[in-house]
């Protein structure tokens, strides 16, 4: 049984780098994908799932759009005087929002690129803390998408 799993895992592996070179091949000499590969933490895979997903990033003008279409505009429910506590709406695309966030936590275990220093910045009052780190992967991923549809 465990053979199995470790040859499901390395043949899993093996068709992930298949469509990597297969995404390098096609799509290499994109603008909209080279200019996404440049964005740290995003890889071929990301590149062609965002590009996919969203289309033509110059159709949004304004990056706010690009982050209402992603679901990560923060939104506030509230009734007469009422208020509830602002979060995520989580109205847009999902694989998108997946996506970034996934390159977002690749993004923060590489050394020196600003979305490091950014989670460092947040997360350095309370280390332990998992919601603020959380939080803090969550701001990433908004300034990743940020980053994303001005490029």
């Amino acid at each position: 049984m465990f053979r199995m799993v470790i040859a499901e895992a390395r043949s899993l592996i093996r068709q992930r780098g298949e469509i990597e070179a297969m995404a390098d091949e096609l799509l290499g000499d994109s603008a909209d994908f080279r200019l996404l590969r440049r964005v740290p933490g995003i890889g071929p895979i990301n590149a062609l799932t965002i590009i996919a997903e969203a289309g033509d990033l110059r159709r949004f003008s304004y990056h706010r759009q690009f982050l209402k279409f992603c679901g990560l505009d923060l939104a506030t429910m509230q009734s007469g005087v009422f208020r509830s506590q602002t979060k995520l709406s989580k109205y847009g695309n999902a694989r998108l929002r997946r996506t970034l966030w996934l390159a977002g936590q690749v993004a923060i275990r590489q050394p020196d690129n600003s979305f490091r220093d950014k989670f460092e910045r947040y997360i350095g009052r309370d280390r332990g803390n998992p919601d603020l780190k959380r939080k803090a992967l969550t701001a990433i991923t908004a300034k990743m998408a940020r980053a994303v549809q001005l490029s």
